[in-house]
């Protein structure tokens, strides 16, 4: 290094460059569900996109999104009320790509087999380039199954909803070439029990409500229609509100605030008061929460899909930098201690793309009718939103520390801001009691996701895996005859999504994942690391070399 002087103080060697100029899609788990869940046929744009997802140009965007975050703009120079959230131009280059590939509501218009799988596929590898703009293009993609409560509004909307095309700015809905929807539920009084919300809902003579109260959180508050949560006289019902009127007039929708978050900074999220907002019902009134509830089943899908990308990003990322790092005369992966380590945090990316494709593949089934794939996906989807969720942090912790100091600064790597993120999934839709909760309620009040859900696990044909669901049948059952389930809620929901994890990779992944995965996360008496272990404290007799080698592939040159 060249000091002002001229002199050499020292040479620059041994600094790992930034990850970039690779196709994140390169990940062989994912490829495989892709095919397997009847996607395959989008594999060429999966590459592509990964491709794009891995360049330095979008990283450098990614960067320059959270940097720069968004800004509310409650009145212009004059005085007028605008309520306008201001973004930097990489955020608009975020959205504009998933938009234009399909990643929010597109799979609705699209009648072929797989059109959900390669959708989550591609929103898998995609939020690895920046998960924040996620929100918005996730919400987009589940407000059309609740939309469809009300034919009439979703044949006016649903077409613009499902372009792929991202048109932003205050207009009126039906002059834009694309819309993006969002949710507003929570109020100050009562977080996740909606049914204490006090927002009114009035009836006026044209059919239309008049909204008058607050959200304390309003998700993606830019987005020009909204499904809301208010009071009908009947009761709880929800409500389509769009931002501008058929008319071209501003709706009664004032942005108070944006949050100041711990991550998720790209994205804005607001405190919103109703003034007598105009909306108009979807679904039955006094029937919100049912009809809503289908757009939290879509959003459900994604925070998995979305910590499945967090966990993949963070085993590549360390994976890269300590297979060309040196310590101690060596090469990091090369220490049998990091060896171990990376090798762990691959298991895990495995396992969750491989369940978050499953789960893909289900709901792509369920919405063409398939009722069984339904009753599978009602209990298997909040186990999975819980774990897999609730696991991502820790993972992005550990994969950070393999860094050392540089994985902690910030224009070194992505993995503050994959840290920072890595939290969000498991509040958003439901924080972990609730989903493990949601597990319970499936389990005792529709007996055939309980049937379904074995079934599954019982095609593994593994024996470590069916002495693990026999323990499994045995837990459902003490928790069916246990008045006070409630209390194993959440250890329940992690047994479900480990022995269905460990059952796909049985059947799917190759011998050495699967064989690592069942002896580790199913069989911790006999040596195994187990689910609290620390990572890294895999026993001996595993065949880490291939197990790493499913992070490895995915480098240029290598």
């Amino acid at each position: 290094m060249t000091t002002a002087s001229g002199r050499v103080t020292h040479e620059v060697r041994n600094q790992v460059p930034p990850l970039a100029g690779y196709d994140v899609a390169a990940d062989p788990a994912l490829v495989a569900g892709l095919h397997r869940e009847g996607g395959g046929w989008a594999e060429q744009e999966l590459h592509e996109l990964g491709t794009l997802a891995g360049a330095a140009a979008t990283e450098e965007h990614a960067r320059l999104a959270n940097v720069h975050k968004p800004v509310l703009r409650t009145h212009d120079s004059r005085g007028y009320r605008i309520d306008e959230v201001e973004f930097h131009p990489s955020w608009h280059y975020l959205m504009g790509v998933a938009a234009s590939h399909g990643l929010h509501a597109t799979p609705w218009a699209d009648d072929r087999p797989g059109a959900h799988v390669a959708r989550a596929a591609k929103f898998l590898v995609w939020t690895q380039a920046e998960a924040g703009h996620g929100c918005p293009i996730s919400m987009t993609y589940a407000s059309v199954p609740a939309l469809r409560h009300a034919p009439e509004l979703a044949a006016t909307y649903e077409p613009l909803l499902t372009a792929p095309v991202y048109d932003p700015g205050l207009r009126v809905p039906l002059a834009k070439a694309g819309l993006l929807a969002g949710m507003a539920m929570t109020e100050k009084q009562g977080g996740s029990d909606v049914r204490a919300n006090t927002t009114t809902a009035t009836l006026s003579a044209d059919g239309s409500y008049v909204l008058t109260g607050h959200k304390w959180f309003c998700s993606a508050p830019m987005s020009d229609l909204f499904l809301v949560l208010a009071q009908a006289p009947e009761g709880l019902t929800c409500f389509l509100l769009p931002r501008v009127l058929p008319d071209g007039s501003r709706n009664a929708v004032h942005l108070q605030r944006l949050k100041d978050k711990l991550g998720n900074t790209s994205n804005a999220s607001g405190e919103v008061e109703y003034d007598g907002a105009v909306a108009w019902r979807v679904g039955e009134p006094g029937r919100g929460v049912p009809t809503i509830i289908t757009m939290v089943s879509a959003t459900r899908l994604d925070c998995v899909l979305g910590s499945a990308a967090a966990i993949r990003q963070a085993a590549v990322t360390a994976a890269d930098y300590t297979s060309k790092r040196r310590s101690f005369g060596a090469v990091l992966i090369d220490h049998a201690a990091m060896t171990s380590v990376v090798a762990d945090l691959v298991l895990e990316s495995e396992a969750a793309t491989t369940l978050a494709m499953r789960l893909a593949g289900a709901a792509d089934r369920a919405a063409r009718g398939d009722t069984t794939e339904a009753t599978l996906l009602r209990v298997a989807l909040p186990a999975a939103k819980y774990w897999v969720c609730k696991r991502t942090p820790l993972i992005a912790a550990e994969a950070l520390e393999c860094l050392g100091g540089n994985g902690y600064v910030e224009d070194y790597s992505s993995m503050p801001r994959l840290l920072r993120d890595a939290p969000l999934n498991s509040i958003w839709e439901g924080s972990g009691n609730v989903a493990a909760l949601d597990v319970l309620r499936a389990l005792s009040r529709e007996p055939a996701s309980t049937d379904a859900l074995l079934a599954e696990i019982d095609l593994a044909g593994d024996p470590v895996v069916a002495a693990a669901a026999d323990r499994l049948r045995a837990e459902l059952k003490a928790a069916a005859a246990e008045r006070d389930a409630e209390r194993d809620a959440r250890r329940l929901a992690g047994q479900i999504t480990v022995t269905l994890q460990a059952a796909l990779l049985a059947r799917h992944a190759p011998s050495a994942v699967a064989d690592a995965f069942t002896r580790t996360r199913l069989q911790p008496a006999s040596g195994g690391a187990g689910p609290a272990t620390p990572f890294g404290s895999l026993p001996r007799g595993l065949d880490l070399p291939a197990i790493l080698a499913r992070a490895g592939t995915v480098f240029t040159g290598r």
